[in-house]
């Protein structure tokens, strides 16, 4: 929840506005990846930063994360 409160109120212009709320979000490939819930979750989103807009394309755990089969 706290993940997506701090989004959604978020107007991040690149990575490095990301990594200030987030400071643990990785660019990979075309996708931001976060680690929430105690990194537990992994959140896999492509951010539309001209438009203010965040897709998430994936919610998975630490283990479905490290299969990589999410990467296209």
């Amino acid at each position: 929840m706290h993940w997506y409160l701090v989004t959604k109120r978020a107007q991040w212009k690149n990575l490095a506005d990301v990594r200030g709320d987030f400071p643990h979000a990785d660019l990979v490939g075309i996708f931001t990846v976060f680690n929430v819930g105690g990194n537990k979750y992994r959140p896999i989103s492509a951010i539309k930063y001209r438009w203010q807009i965040v897709y998430i394309r994936h919610v998975l755990t630490h283990r479905g994360y490290d299969k990589e089969k999410w990467k296209p």
